[in-house]
């Protein structure tokens, strides 16, 4: 299709392939040591499906807040388990880590996984007290920005998120019709259009601050920057980083990104 090549991250990332392996051996070792120190509830459940579970990492103490961490995969991959690493860092700066699964597509589609993260959100809050603040990467950069929209969650939840980052997000998603993904995704125009963050605009009282490598492919540079544009808010160009390794610094609680995501 068209814009396959537009959007295809690994081939163009020097060892692309080896990241997902890299990404679930540091998961499961972090993972590991929060279930000794029983800083983690595993699986909890926000609806009836089996991916429908997510798990809350707690801080030493009372937490600061809520983040919560929502994965990428093009809507296509991945579930929780690849990512609990990238909670270290807001774990270590007092914060409260959520992480939820999601039905890919083609089994739903992403509206329906819009959905669903707006069906956990509400369940996360309520075990965790503070402020909510929100990131994503990739596709999940998509679905934290549909969280930002008026109308997906409760009025009251809502209320509470005060941060919001979409790191290196699809959010305008009609170029995905000429790719063939879309044989997956089974959008048409209208589809996407309404799931497009790019064309809606968030609450006016959330703080949002898009973030991107300077490394990435030429399309999630546009993606990121038309979102920021749109919006009205700031656009992070993270020096040196490509798609893949954007998020390393979630690990480390010094770092820009979470200066930036939790204050």
């Amino acid at each position: 299709m068209e814009l396959d090549e537009a959007y295809a991250n690994m081939q163009f990332i020097e060892n692309g392939a080896e990241y997902p392996q890299r990404w679930a051996q540091a998961a499961a070792a972090f993972r590991e040591g929060m279930m000794q120190s029983g800083q983690v509830e595993l699986d909890l459940p926000y609806g009836e499906g089996a991916r429908h579970r997510f798990d809350l990492y707690k801080p030493e103490g009372t937490p600061k807040g809520l983040l919560v961490f929502v994965h990428g995969g093009y809507w296509l991959f991945f579930d929780k388990s690849s990512w609990s690493h990238c909670a270290q860092g807001a774990l270590e700066a007092g914060w409260a880590v959520a992480m939820p699964s999601y039905d890919l597509c083609p089994d739903v589609s992403i509206a329906e996984i819009t959905h669903q993260i707006a069906r956990m959100i509400p369940v996360a809050a309520e075990m965790i007290d503070g402020p909510i603040h929100l990131a994503g990467h990739s596709a999940g950069g998509h679905l934290v920005a549909r969280m930002s929209v008026p109308g997906l969650l409760p009025d009251a939840v809502a209320a509470r998120i005060k941060r919001v980052m979409p790191i290196s997000p699809v959010s305008d998603l009609r170029p995905l019709l000429k790719t063939s993904m879309n044989e997956k995704f089974k959008m048409d125009e209208a589809d996407a259009r309404a799931e497009s963050p790019v064309l809606q605009q968030p609450l006016s009282h959330i703080d949002v601050t898009v973030w991107v490598g300077a490394e990435e492919r030429p399309a999630f540079l546009e993606q990121a920057t038309a979102l920021a544009e749109a919006w009205g808010c700031e656009c992070v160009i993270d020096a040196g980083r490509h798609h893949f390794d954007v998020i390393d610094p979630l690990a480390d609680r010094d770092g820009r990104i979470l200066a930036r995501l939790l204050g």
